[in-house]
């Protein structure tokens, strides 16, 4: 018996919202009915298909004939959109990150909760095969105790990119580069070790005045087993991405997850195991002026199909996204003003 497709629907047709809206539109179990952007030339993307084109949300949701939303709206609008969603009876999409505050995040939780709905959360770097194979590494306890986690995040963000979209680099409605640009490395620490805890930081703007965000940063923390973090970002990495790697020295072993977007196993050294090469073509979100993270969302919309049918299991819960908020927040919170 062949299975009803899985209807979408879009709020947010930024070039985020247009990596949904490919990638649904590719999938043979899934279809776009609606998008919805308050921008008239956002829309004009979809003016030659049979897609419904909306600019108000509460239209679209009241006219329905979709089982799914993605949110893909800038930071600060994704906890109201969310919710707006939920009450209406839909499951959603919300884009990285949940939220910009853990009372938002946890607030769609009690939503969903109550409308018997589900939270996807994006977090595509879960995805990348070394972060798979590293993760499986310490559930089994091939790597034993881990003693020192160093992350590096270092990407190129220029003026171009800031005036792209007026919302950026504002501290209301971005929320800071740990929300915008690195809350996946975050997610990444949590989901390979578990809860972290934030003991110092600072951040610094060197190179981007017109913002009013910092552009760089460090943190100490440490892991619920006692393993130490050092956590260091920037955005001002000269003219292109770095690199973004995550590097774990551990009682039986030492492993590096590097390449620009955590897609290569640049060393390893470990106990009676190796890690089978893994070869990535290197799949970045692409926009043209700079790179985002790596480009999984197709996998991350097959999840959300699968999910929804019962035949597979969340990749990233609405209690993991809210923990992943709520740690962006202790890391801020640490940093003390000059």
């Amino acid at each position: 018996m062949k299975k009803e497709k899985i209807r979408f629907a879009i709020i947010g047709l930024g070039n985020i919202g247009i990596r949904h809206a490919k990638h649904i539109e590719a999938h043979p179990d899934a279809q776009l009915v609606s998008v919805c952007d308050i921008r008239q030339e956002a829309l004009s993307f979809f003016d030659q298909s049979s897609v419904r084109l909306f600019d108000n949300l509460d239209e679209m949701l009241l006219k329905g004939d979709f089982d799914v939303l993605s949110v893909c709206t800038p930071n600060v609008m994704h906890a109201p959109h969310t919710i707006t969603a939920l009450r209406k009876g839909y499951h959603v999409i919300c884009e990285k990150p949940m939220a910009t505050r853990s009372e938002d995040s946890a607030q769609m939780i009690l939503e969903a909760e109550k409308a018997q709905r589900t939270i996807f959360v994006v977090k595509q770097n879960r995805y990348n095969e070394p972060v798979q194979q590293v993760k499986q590494l310490l559930q089994q306890g091939i790597l034993g105790k881990p003693y020192l986690i160093n992350v590096n995040c270092f990407w190129n963000r220029n003026m171009d990119y800031y005036q792209e979209s007026s919302w950026r680099g504002t501290r209301m409605q971005d929320g800071g580069c740990l929300f915008t640009q690195f809350s996946h490395f975050v997610d990444i620490l949590y989901y390979l070790f578990g809860p972290v805890d934030t003991k110092s930081g600072m951040v610094r703007n060197f190179a981007h005045p017109y913002t009013e965000l910092e552009d760089s940063g460090v943190f100490l923390m440490e892991t619920a087993s006692g393993a130490l973090v050092n956590f260091n970002f920037s955005t001002c990495s000269y003219e292109k991405n770095l690199e973004g790697a995550f590097t774990i020295l551990a009682e039986k072993g030492a492993v590096k997850i590097g390449g620009q977007y955590l897609n290569t196993i640049e060393y390893q050294q470990i106990e009676g195991h190796v890690i089978p090469a893994i070869h990535i073509q290197a799949k970045a979100n692409d926009y043209g002026k700079y790179q985002g993270s790596m480009s999984n969302h197709d996998q991350m919309i097959q999840n959300v199909i699968q999910t929804l049918r019962g035949e597979a299991s969340i990749m990233t819960s609405a209690a993991e996204g809210h923990e992943v908020v709520r740690i962006i927040e202790s890391m801020y919170a640490s940093v003390h003003s000059d």
